[in-house]
C-alpha cells in the first residue's frame, strides 16, 4: 500500500521582502472595506444634501433671517447701505431686503448682504458694490439655480412685464421685468430720472439635468422702476469670491480637517469591526459619518461656483 503524500504548507505572501501575517491581511481588508463604505455613504449624502436636503437648511436660514429682518424693520434699524444703524459695516450674511416674484412663486425671500458661496447657501445675495435693492441706481442680486433651495432656478421663465417687489428699510418698490440676457449680450439702457432704479437678478445658466450640476454661463434678468429710494453707501470693491461663478477657497483649511476626521473614522471603524459585530459598529458609526458628510458638503459647496 502506497503512503499518501501530504501537500506542503502554503507559502506565506511576501510584501517588500517580508512575509505578510494573516492578521495583517485581515486588518488591511477591514480598513479597505470600512473606508469604501464610509466614502460611498458620504458621496451619496453629499448629492442628496445638495439637491434635496439643502432646501431644508436654506428654509431654516430664511426663517431665522426673516424674523430678524422684520424686527429691524419694526424698530427702524434696517440698513440703507453698506453701514448699519450704528454706523458700522453691515456684516456679510445679514438680511438687507425682502423680495417677492409672484410669477415664479417667490414670496418674501430674504436677500442677504454678500455673494460668496457661503452667503448664497442662505438665500439670494446682494452684490456689495451696488446699491441695496429698492434704491436709486443699479442693484445686483445673485441666487443659486440648482442647489440649496435653488431660489433663482426659475428666473429664466420671467417675461417682460412680470412684477418684482422689494421691501427695504425705506419702503416698498415695484420693478417691472424688462428683458432676459446672457453674459456677452448687450445691456439695455439704464432707466433715467432722479428716482429711477434697476434690479438685476443673476444665476447660473444650464440646460439638462447633468448640466445643472456643472454650469458654465450666467443668465441675467433686468427689471426697472421709476420710483426708488435714495441710495446709501456702497463698497468700492469686493473680493473675487463674491463675483458671479466664483469659488470661496477660504473653505479649504476646514475641509482638510474634516477629511482627516473622515479618515480617522474609517480607521476606528476598521479596528472596531475586528472586536465587535458589524451591525453594532455601523449603528454607532453611521450617525457620525452622516454628521461629517453634512459638514463636508457645506464646505464643498463653498468651493463650487456660487450660482450653482
Amino acid at each position: 500500500m502506497s503512503t499518501p503524500t501530504l501537500a506542503p504548507p502554503a507559502a506565506p505572501q511576501v510584501q517588500h521582502g517580508r512575509p505578510i501575517r494573516p492578521g495583517e491581511a485581515a486588518e488591511t481588508l477591514y480598513l479597505f472595506s470600512s473606508a469604501r463604505t464610509i466614502v460611498a455613504l458620504i458621496c451619496l449624502w453629499m448629492l442628496l444634501q445638495m439637491i434635496v436636503l439643502g432646501r431644508f437648511s436654506e428654509a431654516r436660514a430664511q426663517h431665522l433671517l426673516y424674523t430678524d429682518y422684520r424686527s429691524q424693520l419694526a424698530t427702524e434699524t434696517a440698513p440703507t447701505g453698506a453701514l448699519d444703524y450704528d454706523g458700522k459695516p453691515v456684516v456679510a450674511g445679514s438680511p438687507v431686503a425682502l423680495m417677492s416674484i409672484p410669477a415664479i412663486g417667490l414670496h418674501d425671500v430674504v436677500v442677504v448682504d454678500g455673494t460668496t458661496s457661503g452667503n448664497l447657501l442662505d438665500g439670494p445675495g446682494h452684490l456689495r458694490t451696488t446699491p441695496l435693492p429698492g434704491n436709486v441706481g443699479t442693484s445686483l442680486v445673485m441666487g443659486r439655480s440648482t442647489t440649496y433651495g435653488a431660489p433663482f432656478g426659475e428666473i429664466t421663465s420671467l417675461v417682460p412685464g412680470d412684477v418684482i417687489t422689494v421691501l427695504g428699510a425705506q419702503g416698498s418698490v415695484t420693478y417691472l421685468v424688462k428683458d432676459l440676457r446672457r453674459a456677452g449680450d448687450p445691456i439695455p439702457p439704464s432707466p433715467t430720472g432722479p428716482e429711477a432704479g434697476r434690479l438685476i437678478l443673476a444665476t447660473a445658466a444650464s440646460t439638462g439635468a447633468l448640466a445643472r450640476l456643472h454650469p458654465t454661463d450666467v443668465v441675467y434678468v433686468d427689471a426697472d422702476t421709476s420710483r426708488a429710494y435714495p441710495s446709501g453707501r456702497v463698497y468700492p470693491a469686493v473680493p473675487d469670491n463674491e463675483k458671479a461663478m466664483h469659488r470661496d477657497t477660504s473653505a479649504l483649511p476646514l475641509l482638510v480637517l474634516l477629511l482627516a476626521l473622515v479618515a480617522g473614522l474609517a480607521l476606528a471603524v476598521s479596528v472596531a469591526r475586528r472586536h465587535v459585530r458589524d451591525a453594532l459598529v455601523w449603528l454607532v458609526a453611521a450617525p457620525v459619518a452622516i454628521a461629517l458628510a453634512w459638514a463636508v458638503t457645506d464646505q464643498v459647496m463653498r468651493l463650487l461656483p456660487n450660482l450653482m
